[in-house]
């Protein structure tokens, strides 16, 4: 059943997956909220453009399936809210999973479900409940088939760079990685590394389990084409982006760009006129 459901997440002729997070506001962010005020609204223009997965919410999955008809992304389960994001951190910081989190998504249909694994410089403790939540999902994805994704998130320090910064050393990001792996995780999604070229090293230090990587901070149109046609090169199988697509002032034209990069090798100045398309 795990791969039956791993082939309705990855594109079966390229056997990659671009999976469009809108999952933010499970995070009690304001900011996170831009472009997704109105999520059955983003919801649609996203199905429209036809990415090969949307990644939403308890709350939220209902605007994508109940959309009828079998040609529509795929579904993406969250499960876990944290409140580690903000750029002043609250008194106690958490990562909480959703109770019976498999049960919940085999009756959204979802695909996959996604978890988080955080390393905050001097919070160990929120380390331990993403480690406990990944062993308490693992065993009851396995019971039902589900594909578990595992998000490692390296983050730098809160006082240098507050609120949702991400740290790309590698030496940081692959041993992470390697924990996920080690945890049970059947995909990967990671940062990019700041040198981009190196990137292979995560790729391989995860072996056979495919990593799709995270779009991170918000980035010029050119940025994130060329650094998302870069990663293609180093062996990652997709990417899951968020804020690059839904904050874009063209979300159908960015997906339809980035779906040419991730699944048929486009180059990023052939897609940067599909940027302009519908606007």
């Amino acid at each position: 059943m795990k791969l039956y459901r791993l082939n309705r997440l990855f594109n079966n002729e390229s056997g990659n997956c671009f999976d469009v997070a809108i999952d933010h506001g499970f995070f009690n962010e304001y900011a996170f909220l831009n472009g997704i005020e109105d999520v059955e609204k983003a919801v649609e223009v996203l199905v429209d453009a036809a990415p090969d997965a949307i990644q939403l919410t308890v709350g939220q999955a209902n605007y994508l399936q109940r959309i009828p008809g079998r040609h529509k992304p795929s579904l993406v389960l969250r499960t876990d809210v944290a409140n580690v994001y903000g750029k002043q951190l609250p008194r106690s910081l958490f990562s909480r999973m959703i109770e019976n989190p498999v049960e919940q998504a085999l009756r959204l249909d979802a695909t996959c479900v996604v978890v988080n694994l955080f390393s905050i410089p001097d919070e160990p403790e929120v380390t331990d409940q993403c480690i406990q939540n990944i062993l308490k999902i693992k065993p009851e994805a396995e019971r039902y088939g589900m594909p578990l994704m595992v998000e490692p998130l390296v983050f730098r320090p809160n006082s240098e760079a507050g609120g949702y910064m991400v740290n790309g050393d590698p030496e940081k990001i692959i041993p992470l990685v390697r924990q996920g792996v080690e945890l049970g995780a059947d995909i990967i999604k990671a940062d990019p590394t700041d040198d981009v070229s190196v990137y292979h090293k995560v790729v391989e230090v995860a072996g056979d389990i495919p990593v799709l990587v995270r779009g991170g901070g918000k980035a010029s149109d050119q940025e994130i084409l060329e650094r998302t046609y870069q990663l293609m090169q180093q062996g990652v199988c997709g990417i899951v982006y968020g804020r690059n697509v839904i904050q874009h002032a063209n979300p159908a034209g960015m997906t339809r760009a980035l779906m040419e990069i991730v699944h048929h090798g486009a180059k990023p100045e052939d897609v940067i006129s599909l940027l302009k398309d519908g606007i």
